[in-house]
């Protein structure tokens, strides 16, 4: 009797083991790679069928998809170039700087040099303008403030760029077309295009007459005016900002700035006339410049433009302080860590496709099939179209 009751006890406590056993090879099972994870049951933690967020029998969060992990991206520093402080000039009228970068430059003292003694010169035309470089490089440089249609980042011609690559290439764009030239996380330039296709040509020649620099819920309109003769002592500039006429003054420092939200915007002129140069900080520069087509040009390129048209347009080069790994725009791609120029070497039009990829509905528009800016919506409807 006594050796059928332990038998009993024996069997009930080995059954109870097989029991767990299986409950816990329940709990392990399936392919997940989280001890909480289980193959088909409905434990409360997690199972392989339902939608808890902490994992799945699958290994993969979110309904037994893998979730993607967010893109590498470069984190945003402020411009290290401007991190100064302002001091008296030198009695020779040398200007400085007091250097505040956190970097080797930090707290060292730049002097412009002889042949550049201030940074902002009133004849750019003949005089150089002094760049006090407080980042890393820590010096002091004479520079032209004008854009260098042959330098980096350049969008000059019919429209002839210069890559971030240092690859030459041509983009036709269209004639009244929107084109994003630069589209990133914090901010978007598109650029108005004019143009004309004279009889017996299967192309458009197109030049860029405006372009709009959106961050924020703010817009910087800059735009060559239509003029019937090309005069150089008028100004054919537009400057708008949210859409309010923007006066450059032609005295004193000869700028216009504002604070949009947390960044200061300026536009300073670098000559009398038809060219500025734009700063957005912590995002951009640019260095604009307007011109007509000559009368020798039209003749040498066959324009065949009209009588009633100088097709004033803008020349332009840009500077970006910190793009993304992921900048999109015709442009601004080619400022990609990964980016390889699909143009051809050697030839002497070079062309660029991707009107397909970056036209826009208008010059204010963000929306185009590789834009990556977003406009926040308190910024829609607050300019019309260009």
């Amino acid at each position: 009797m006594a050796r059928g009751k332990l038998s009993i006890c024996v069997a009930f406590f080995v059954l109870l083991i097989a029991m767990e056993a299986s409950i816990a090879q329940g709990q392990g099972n399936g392919n997940g790679n989280n001890g909480n994870g289980n193959g088909n049951g409905n434990n409360g933690k997690d199972n392989g069928n339902g939608n808890n967020g902490k994992n799945n029998g699958n290994g993969k969060g979110n309904n037994g998809k893998e979730k993607e992990k967010d893109p590498k991206r470069k984190t945003p520093k402020d411009d290290e170039s401007a991190k100064s402080e302002k001091l008296p000039a030198l009695k020779s009228g040398q200007e400085r700087a007091f250097c505040k970068a956190k970097n080797s430059c930090q707290f060292k003292t730049l002097v412009c040099p002889e042949e550049c003694k201030v940074r902002k010169p009133k004849k750019n035309k003949k005089v150089k303008g002094c760049f006090l470089d407080c980042s890393s490089k820590c010096e002091a440089t004479c520079k032209v403030r004008r854009a260098n249609c042959d330098g980096f980042g350049s969008l000059c011609y019919d429209p002839r760029f210069v890559g971030g690559d240092g690859v030459m290439f041509y983009f036709h764009g269209a004639t009244g077309g929107n084109f994003a030239i630069v589209s990133d996380d914090e901010f978007q330039i598109n650029a108005h295009f004019i143009g004309t296709r004279p009889q017996g040509r299967t192309r458009d020649y197109t030049w860029v007459q405006a372009l709009s620099v959106m961050f924020d819920t703010h817009t910087l309109v800059i735009a060559a005016n239509r003029v019937t003769q090309w005069n150089d002592n008028v100004d054919s500039l537009t400057v708008k900002w949210d859409g309010e006429l923007v006066t450059i003054p032609i005295d004193n420092d000869a700028e216009w700035k504002t604070n949009g939200d947390e960044r200061e915007v300026v536009v300073e002129r670098t000559d009398d006339k038809n060219n500025v140069r734009v700063t957005v900080s912590g995002l951009l520069e640019m260095d604009i410049r307007v011109r007509p087509i000559g009368e020798k040009e039209n003749k040498a390129h066959n324009y065949q433009l009209p009588s009633d048209d100088a097709f004033a347009h803008l020349e332009t080069q840009f500077k970006f302080k910190n793009p993304t790994d992921f900048i999109e725009g015709v442009l601004g791609q080619t400022y990609r860590p990964s980016y390889v120029s699909s143009v051809k070497r050697g030839v002497s039009m070079p062309m660029m496709g991707g009107e397909d990829k970056y036209q826009t509905p208008s010059l204010f528009s963000t929306s185009c099939k590789f834009c990556r800016f977003e406009r926040p919506s308190t910024s829609q409807g607050l300019i019309a179209q260009y």
